[in-house]
């Protein structure tokens, strides 16, 4: 299992055993392996849960990809996802990039975000599908429509490069604020350098500076540095009152924002 879709399995898994003391566990898992053998297809995709991060039994593939199947033959989306994950990375099945296509459909046909994704990105590069950046946009689209904000800053690349989209800079503007009002650091940046080099908007150093600010405040290491250097260098052209008016409106943000613990 990929790093990434582990913990997602892991967080479902712990939601769903939270409850059940450490030594009542196995039997919950016992009880679970007789549910999915009686058909429940919730069952069926926990248990393929269990086996992919092997909790309370051997990590076995194979196996998981076995229950994820039967739940996915039943029509459940977060199985459908991981069957097709399994076929993308050859991961206790024939690794089968249109297998996996096929199965990121299904579940992406029923509103599945992840498998949106990941199917949009499939279609951007051409694997297991033909290429067709449009396609990948309107699965992107719909991931971002459900508040996606790495889907939101996606969308604004395409948005601001005609990547495809029809090149619509305001558009670009809004998909990176609606990742940016999220806390997401690279729409943040992007926002203070649209409107620091006045790129499709009016040039506005007052919030080019507010967004710079409100990323370098959250970053660490060099990436700090590159944000604050970029603010700086904003600051440089401003007035004393534009700069404060910058940096109230950042820690009016920040409050109104607070990171969560």
């Amino acid at each position: 299992m990929t790093h990434a879709t582990r913990i997602v399995a892991a967080v479902v898994l712990t939601a769903l055993v939270l409850c059940v003391p450490v030594q009542a566990q196995t039997p919950y898992i016992d009880a679970l392996r007789v549910r999915a053998e009686a058909g429940d297809a919730f069952a069926q995709d926990s248990l393929g849960i269990v086996y992919d991060i092997g909790q309370d039994v051997p990590e076995d593939d194979a196996e998981a990809a076995r229950w994820y199947r039967l739940a996915a033959n039943q029509g459940r989306a977060s199985a459908q996802y991981s069957l097709g994950v399994m076929y993308s990375y050859g991961e206790g099945v024939p690794q089968d990039d249109a297998e996996a296509v096929r199965w990121y459909r299904l579940a992406a046909d029923q509103g599945h975000a992840s498998a949106q994704f990941d199917l949009g990105l499939l279609y951007n590069i051409g694997k297991g599908v033909p290429q067709d950046r449009a396609e990948a946009a309107r699965w992107l689209r719909l991931v971002a429509d459900q508040g996606n904000a790495s889907a939101q800053v996606d969308l604004g690349d395409r948005y601001r490069d005609g990547d495809g989209v029809p090149q619509d800079y305001a558009e670009a503007l809004r998909w990176y604020r609606l990742a940016a009002e999220q806390g997401y650091a690279r729409a943040q940046y992007d926002l203070g350098y649209m409107y620091s080099t006045g790129e499709g908007v009016p040039q506005d150093y007052v919030q080019a500076h507010m967004w710079f600010n409100l990323v370098a405040s959250r970053a660490t290491g060099e990436a700090r540095d590159q944000f604050v250097e970029n603010r700086d260098r904003v600051a440089r052209r401003m007035t004393a009152e534009q700069v404060a008016e910058a940096q109230r409106l950042a820690r009016e943000w920040a409050a109104a924002h607070p990171r969560e613990p």
